[in-house]
């Protein structure tokens, strides 16, 4: 296992709306928590598609841990080209931040977005190039875009063995209850 594709929801899908929202903090330390082991056993590349929320988080937390293990390089492949095109400007800022520090960053298709054949081509290319994916994805929170991506894993862990490896909301929630030291039975949700 050589190569990790990671991402999950949106940060719309979570109700997520700027980088100041108090349940970052807890999905960056999940993600740390399954990326750790998962490095230590021989990841070398982390890919993700590159998109606001999970994927961008997850490529932080890898900026973060390239410190500890410098031959971890990430990469992020974006659908199309110009992809923070219609962004906002903190949006756009956060997003260029990001692609300074990636080992790699490329495009499917090199024109603007014109449609969702987009995006299913890069979802082909980024599981024929990865062995392994790490999704945050919680089946009793509503579909959102990663239930597409775990179906398409399942038909490849079937046909060829591919790893995956699924943060669910209470794994999220079981981290802010651990870092806030809140272990009391509650009603928290770290998505709203």
């Amino acid at each position: 296992m050589k190569n990790l594709l990671v991402t999950g929801y949106r940060a719309h899908e979570l109700g997520i709306f700027n980088q100041k929202h108090p349940g970052i903090p807890f999905i960056k330390q999940a993600l740390r928590s399954k990326l750790v082991p998962l490095i230590e056993d021989g990841i070398e590349w982390v890919i993700t598609p590159g998109q606001i929320g999970i994927d961008l988080w997850a490529s932080e937390v890898v900026i973060e841990l390239k410190k500890e293990y410098p031959q971890l390089k990430l990469s992020i492949i974006s659908a199309f080209a110009n992809p923070e095109e219609n962004w906002s400007e903190d949006k756009k800022t956060y997003y260029e931040e990001i692609k300074r520090h990636v080992d790699y960053y490329g495009v499917v298709s090199k024109q603007p977005y014109i449609g969702p054949w987009q995006f299913a081509a890069r979802d082909e290319l980024l599981f024929r190039k990865t062995d392994h994916l790490l999704l945050v994805y919680d089946e009793e929170s509503g579909p959102g875009s990663p239930k597409f991506v775990k179906e398409k894993a399942l038909k490849k862990q079937q046909e060829d063995g591919y790893g995956i490896t699924i943060i669910h909301s209470e794994d999220i929630q079981n981290m802010a209850d651990e870092m806030t030291g809140f272990y009391e039975e509650g009603e928290t949700d770290w998505a709203e």
